[in-house]
C-alpha cells in the first residue's frame, strides 16, 4: 500500500472559492506531497503554474456538477482543460441517461470526452447517491466500454447525499477491476478512518477537501 498522502486529490470545487483559498490548496498539496489537486477548469492554468517543478497532478472536472451538458460541450471543455495543462479529467455521467436506460447515449457521451482527453486519464463520476446498486454496476460497465480509466463515486454536490460509501466502492471495484479500470472515492471523506475504509474497499485514489486533516 502506498503512503496515505499519495491517495489524496486535495479538492476545492466550491462556487465561492477565492484565489487566496486556491493558493493555500496548492501550498498544502506541496507541503504534504499529495497525489494531486482537484479544481474547477477556470483555474487549471494557475494550478499548473503554482505546482510547476512538482509531480503533483492537476485534476479538473467536466460537465460539473450535473453531468447534463450536451456531449459536444463536455468534449470541448475537456479539450480546453487538456490544452491548459490538466493531467487528469473527472467528468460527470449523464444520470438521466442511466435512469432512462439510454445506455448508448451515455456511452457515446463518455467516449467523446475520452477522445478529447487522449492519453490523459479520464474518471467518470457516476453519482452513486442517485443510483441503485444495479444502476451503479451498469454505469461502471458503460464507462469501461467507452474507454474510461476510472470510475468515481460522487461530485459531493447532491443535496442530502452521503457521498462515497464503502459498500459502493467495493461494488465498483469488483465491477471494473477485472476490466482494467480503477476507482476514485469522493464525497464525505473527512477523516483518516473513513479514508482507510475506502482504500480497503478498493479505492485507488481519494477526492477530499479534508486531506490535511486526514494525513495529520
Amino acid at each position: 500500500m502506498k503512503e496515505l498522502n499519495k491517495y489524496i486529490e486535495h479538492t476545492l470545487l466550491k462556487q465561492d472559492a477565492t484565489t487566496k483559498e486556491l493558493t493555500q490548496l496548492y501550498e498544502e498539496a506541496k507541503k504534504y506531497n499529495f497525489h494531486g489537486v482537484c479544481i474547477n477548469p477556470a483555474y487549471v492554468k494557475s494550478a499548473k503554474a503554482a505546482l510547476s517543478g512538482t509531480d503533483i497532478k492537476v485534476v479538473t472536472v467536466i460537465g460539473f456538477p450535473l453531468g447534463a451538458n450536451k456531449t459536444e460541450v463536455k468534449a470541448f471543455e475537456a479539450l480546453t482543460a487538456k490544452a491548459d495543462g490538466a493531467d487528469e479529467i473527472d467528468m460527470v455521467i449523464n444520470v438521466t441517461g442511466i435512469k432512462d436506460k439510454n445506455y448508448d447515449y451515455v456511452k457515446e457521451d463518455i467516449k467523446a470526452v475520452k477522445i478529447s482527453c487522449g492519453e490523459i486519464p479520464l474518471k467518470v463520476i457516476i453519482e452513486t447517491d442517485l443510483l441503485t446498486k444495479e444502476e451503479i454496476k451498469i454505469a461502471c460497465e458503460i464507462a469501461a466500454e467507452a474507454g474510461a480509466d476510472f470510475v468515481k463515486t460522487s461530485t459531493g454536490f447532491v443535496k442530502n447525499g452521503v457521498g462515497a460509501k464503502a459498500e459502493d466502492v467495493k461494488l465498483m471495484y469488483e465491477t471494473v477491476n477485472p476490466l482494467g479500470l480503477k476507482v476514485k472515492a469522493s464525497g464525505g471523506i473527512r477523516d483518516k478512518e473513513t479514508a482507510l475504509k475506502m482504500i480497503e474497499a478498493g479505492a485507488y485514489s481519494l477526492g477530499t477537501s479534508s486531506g490535511v486533516k486526514i494525513v495529520s
